[in-house]
């Protein structure tokens, strides 16, 4: 608990820094790095389980199935992945890529007993959150393995690379004899041409480390992690986090088919909960609200008995494609309206007052900067499209 609690100050200390700098409009680098520094004090934190949140937890899931040539489904699979993972912008990540049969491969000619192929696969898995030694001591010291054996698959799981590492592996004395390894190995340099193609090899890793814990994966594996900024330059990136994960699993289907026919798949998953907790915890340190709406514009009133004249210019602003909405109250106090659009992340409140109807004007006012300007009515609907980015009508 005591600990907790100094955790707690330092994540309260860094908090209030960052805020000081973002009054004093600091440098955005300056304040990247601190949100950095506050984002890796929540992480030591962890969640305070006297909160009950409800969370999404099913990851969203596609799916290829079917008989197709080797590595164009597994290479699309990787690169929606990539595409989803962009576009949430949630920063920089890596997606591993491995083989089971390479893994299979490597244990057999290494001298693992096909008994414990799986529970030697588990504690390789491990060397993203743990060193090699701590691996190793798991699997001599628990797992019974020989230290000799647990040496040579060192040697191959601590690397990682490209299609280079591929072809070298390829060559490899040892590794060529295991007709398996050979397989993974010769489709895995299929893959890194096609990914190729598609653009994304520079966000895909080969990494003999990867493992996955599930049986049912019969080729090619994938994680997806995201990367850390390093401390000092020349540093590698350190991963974080899963965020995604995948792979082929040809004999899953065919388990629950009465005529046991076989079915290859491949797919992926997006851990959704992970997603949430980590844009979560960013916008907390940038202390931004989550926008709980798609609204562009909350059309307002400055006084009474303006509900016809809201839902005139509501519809107009709907004709023109602009989404827009309005409190369902015939006279609602307008700061009450302004907090709506505060807490809802409304970015701009179309404002009519009886002066405004007056002079032919509407108020257009910035949420966040609380800037208002006179815009005249007929050049509203172009204003709006201006600053929400929308296209403007050429007439």
């Amino acid at each position: 608990m005591a600990e907790r609690a100094a955790l707690e100050e330092l994540v309260k200390l860094q908090g209030e820094r960052v805020r000081g700098l973002k009054q004093q409009k600091a440098s955005a680098e300056l304040i990247e790095e601190e949100v950095a520094k506050l984002l890796k004090l929540k992480a030591q934190l962890g969640p305070d389980e006297s909160k009950q949140k409800f969370v999404l937890k099913t990851p969203k899931d596609f799916d290829i199935a079917g008989n197709f040539d080797p590595m164009i489904p597994d290479a699309e699979c990787l690169k929606i992945m990539c595409e989803i993972l962009s576009s949430l912008q949630i920063g920089d990540f890596l997606v591993k890529v491995n083989d089971r049969r390479i893994l299979d491969g490597m244990f057999a000619i290494c001298g693992v007993s096909d008994s414990k192929f799986r529970t030697i696969c588990s504690s390789v898995d491990k060397l993203d959150k743990v060193s090699w030694e701590e691996v190793k001591n798991e699997m001599v010291g628990e797992k019974g393995l020989a230290p000799e054996v647990a040496d040579r698959i060192g040697d191959y799981v601590q690397q990682h690379g490209g299609v280079s590492l591929v072809e070298q592996l390829l060559q490899d004395p040892k590794l060529s004899q295991s007709k398996q390894a050979l397989e993974g190995l010769g489709d895995l340099k299929l893959l890194f041409e096609y990914l190729t193609l598609f653009g994304i090899d520079d966000k895909i890793s080969f990494d003999l480390s990867l493992a996955r814990g599930l049986d049912y994966y019969t080729g090619v594996i994938y994680e997806a992690v995201l990367l850390q900024t390093p401390a000092q330059a020349g540093e590698e990136p350190l991963g974080v986090g899963s965020v995604a994960a995948g792979g082929r699993y040809d004999g899953l289907v065919g388990m629950f088919d009465p005529k046991g026919r076989k079915v290859p798949c491949v797919g992926l998953s997006i851990g959704v909960e992970r997603i949430f907790s980590i844009v979560e915890q960013r916008l907390e340190a940038l202390e931004e609200k989550v926008r709980t709406t798609e609204t562009q514009v909350l059309v307002a009133s400055a006084q009474k008995k303006l509900l016809e004249e809201r839902l005139k210019l509501v519809s107009e602003l709907w004709d023109a494609g602009i989404k827009a909405e309005l409190l369902y109250k015939k006279n609602p106090k307008l700061l009450n309206q302004l907090q709506y659009c505060e807490e809802a992340g409304i970015p701009l409140v179309a404002i009519i007052g009886e002066q405004e109807l007056k002079d032919g004007v509407i108020k257009l006012r910035s949420v966040t900067s609380r800037e208002e300007v006179d815009v005249r009515r007929e050049d509203l609907v172009e204003e709006i499209k201006r600053r929400t980015g929308q296209p403007l009508c050429i007439c």
